[in-house]
């Protein structure tokens, strides 16, 4: 390859990765992508990006490719990454174990040996650090001033594209943290085991989806709309939602009618979750072969959000201990599922439920989070 078919092949990389970046707003994501990348265009074995924590003077990485999962936490100031985060200015050291203030430790922890090492800071459009791009070992020779010039380009595109994530996840963040609390509202009428349920409804949910193939879009809507599922039981009255007796056939039409009122509240939502969130208090009840309420729907005239969280629904109520029932063991409660099949309950929702019935387990042994019910969103500092 010629310096011009070089030079058009770089120009050509730089316009792909503008057009990657742009339209990806889960962070995670989009710093694996923005890694993987920079690799690419640079030749290097790894870029890890590392972004900075105002409220702790700290750089963490939330991509480092190739290491599993493992956090890296580095003070502002320290290591060759603090470092050009604290000036703002670049880095190209040609032998890092030469370098005082390269920390061998790290690769000694990833199992890795860093030869070379590239650093640009990530700077916004108002030129305010928010992190920094590390590049390692370059594949043939060093890194020179070309590769230099073409990361800091590279960290310019990144950096908004970052910042984008960043605040969309903030809004999706405050969305969730709406929404679970209004499902609190109506779980605490009646019964105190409320954070368990809605995670499990949740969890379970969203592992069903999952198993289901569905996309991870409609997935992730599953699982952070179906805690809304009883939003409806607000409205019914305490003396037959906390009534410690088996209901009257009165009472339970009233009861019913909190599917009604779940719809009601939710209906004519602009946020595409919120509808999803109808769907599921609305038909939750419903059953497979139309015996259920409150509008008898079978098959796939009931939304299948709500075929799925139906299965999660009973199984973790058959799980739990109520004022009128002791808990069932999950396997006589997996048996009963599997009884329902073509029933209550969708065929399919319940073969995938089976599938991944061991992950199911695995949920439901984890400690009861009531002090941590608000789910985070990306919050994990994980590298990759």
């Amino acid at each position: 390859m010629n310096r011009a078919e070089e030079l058009e092949n770089r120009l050509g990389q730089l316009v792909k990765f503008g057009g990657l970046v742009t339209k990806e707003t889960n962070l995670n994501k989009l710093l694996e992508l923005i890694a993987k990348q920079v690799e690419e265009i640079l030749t290097a074995e790894r870029c890890s990006i590392f972004l900075l924590e105002a409220s702790t003077n700290e750089l963490w990485s939330e991509v480092a490719r190739g290491i599993g999962h493992t956090e890296i936490r580095v003070p502002l100031g320290s290591g060759i990454v603090g470092q050009v985060a604290l000036t703002g200015n670049p880095l190209n050291i040609s032998d890092a174990y030469s370098n005082e203030k390269f920390n061998p430790e790290i690769d000694r922890i990833i199992r890795f040996k860093t030869r070379s090492i590239l650093a640009v800071p990530l700077k916004n459009v108002n030129g305010n650090i928010i992190g920094v791009f590390e590049v390692l070992n370059k594949k043939q020779g060093q890194f020179n001033s070309e590769d230099e010039g073409i990361l800091q380009l590279l960290s310019s595109l990144a950096a908004s594209a970052i910042e984008n994530a960043q605040l969309y996840e903030t809004i999706s963040q405050s969305q969730l943290e709406t929404i679970y609390r209004l499902a609190i509202t109506a779980e605490y009428r009646d019964q105190h085991d409320t954070a368990i349920h809605l995670r499990h409804i949740s969890e379970y949910s969203a592992l069903i989806a999952t198993s289901m193939g569905l996309e991870e879009k409609q997935v992730e809507n599953i699982r952070y709309a179906s805690p809304l599922h009883d939003i409806g039981k607000v409205a019914i009255a305490d003396a037959i939602l906390l009534k410690p007796a088996k209901l009257t056939a009165e009472e339970f039409e009233e009861m019913k009618k909190h599917t009604l009122y779940g719809a009601k509240i939710l209906c004519n939502a602009q946020s595409n979750l919120l509808q999803v969130a109808c769907k599921i208090a609305a038909s939750h009840h419903e059953k497979f072969d139309g015996t259920g309420y409150p509008n008898k729907l079978k098959y796939t005239q009931i939304p299948l959000e709500a075929r799925i969280v139906s299965v999660a629904d009973v199984f973790d109520a058959l799980c739990m201990p109520r004022v009128y029932k002791p808990s069932w063991d999950p396997e006589k409660a997996r048996e009963y599922i599997v009884q329902e099949s073509s029933k209550s309950f969708d065929p399919e929702v319940v073969n995938a439920f089976i599938r991944i019935y061991p992950q199911i387990m695995e949920v439901q042994k984890q400690p009861d989070p009531r002090s941590t019910i608000i789910p985070g969103i990306h919050k994990n500092l994980k590298s990759y």
